[in-house]
């Protein structure tokens, strides 16, 4: 019988330990061959360590193997990656992990406190505290983008993830985890989590356009059409090719360049269109070497931008030169 079960009374460390563990048992190689452990990780217990050291342990990583965390907010998992995959380019180690948790039940995005009232001077500073659900609304006014395009997106996304979850590729991805969960009375039992529960499959656009904008009265980003609060790790081994060659273990893909980029702090989600280009080029790639773009669908807002006008490469490579100078226009 399926259930559905939240991961509220779940520690970040567990989820953490779940995938550290399933990734070397996958390729069959010892904790004690990795050079260091890197984890991002956004809404930090204890500035990180002690959360990522714990797991470290639960996993049975041996004390002598290095962890650290790292924080780039959406981005914290990916720039674990670069990370781990610069320290093997300088050839400080061979093997690396590279690791994202995040436990959104347990820890709050935070309370600036009274931290607007010191940046009050500087308007930039300032863009800072504005909440990620505005930051889709100025993305969605000022490029344009519908609350219907939006929950058009929404609904493709639902149906892909659903159809993609029925046919068994997440099969290999997915690694169970039990967990704790607590009912009403307070009374415990063990459970074990094989699939990924924020799918809906029975999503329509009758449902989405029922629902109310939830950041702004008048405002077309809503439940529907945003990313949901999760609870969640993953976990990738990275190695120099020798490395890996010798060991017999699998290459899945080879990271061929990276870019990070800062946008307008009140227009959040749009950093791929200014880092893509800084990538592709760092890479001696153009948007036609291209075959499939993936983009984090934080906001429909912010992903409609790029695929509102995308029908294949020609046309991204047009909706990125859109957009980078639309973001240019915007600077002071």
């Amino acid at each position: 019988m399926d259930e559905t079960v939240f991961l509220q009374d779940t520690t970040p460390d567990e989820l953490l330990s779940a995938v550290m563990t399933a990734v070397l048992e996958d390729v069959g190689l010892s904790p004690d061959q990795l050079g260091d452990v890197c984890v991002g990780n956004v809404l930090q217990p204890g500035a990180g360590a002690l959360m990522a050291r714990v797991a470290h342990f639960l996993s049975g990583f041996p004390e002598k193997v290095p962890v650290y965390t790292v924080n780039r907010q959406c981005s914290s998992g990916l720039q674990a990656l670069l990370n781990i995959a610069g320290s093997i380019r300088s050839g400080s180690i061979q093997l690396g992990l590279a690791c994202g948790v995040e436990s959104m039940s347990l820890r709050s995005m935070g309370d600036p406190g009274d931290l607007s009232s010191r940046l009050s001077a500087n308007a930039k500073a300032r863009d800072c505290l504005i909440p990620m659900g505005v930051t889709s609304e100025n993305v969605a006014e000022r490029f344009g983008v519908s609350r219907q395009q939006q929950d058009a997106f929404a609904l493709d996304s639902q149906i892909k993830a659903a159809r993609a979850r029925d046919s068994g590729r997440f099969d290999q991805e997915i690694v169970p985890v039990s967990v704790t969960v607590r009912d009403e009375s307070g009374r415990e039992r063990r459970l074990q989590v094989r699939r990924d529960e924020g799918i809906r499959a029975g999503t329509t656009l009758e449902d989405l356009a029922r629902l109310r904008p939830a950041f702004k009265p008048d405002g077309t980003t809503t439940a529907g059409n945003s990313s949901q609060v999760s609870d969640g790790a993953a976990a990738v081994l990275l190695g120099r090719r020798a490395a890996v060659e010798e060991l017999g273990l699998p290459v899945l893909g080879v990271l061929r360049g990276s870019a990070v980029v800062g946008v307008p702090p009140d227009l959040m989600g749009i950093g791929p269109a200014l880092a893509i280009p800084a990538a592709l080029q760092q890479a001696g790639l153009t948007v036609n070497d291209i075959d499939v773009f993936e983009i984090n669908e934080a906001f429909a807002s912010q992903v409609c931008v790029w695929a509102m006008e995308v029908q294949g490469p020609p046309s991204m490579g047009q909706c990125v030169t859109r957009i980078i100078q639309q973001v240019e226009l915007m600077q002071p």
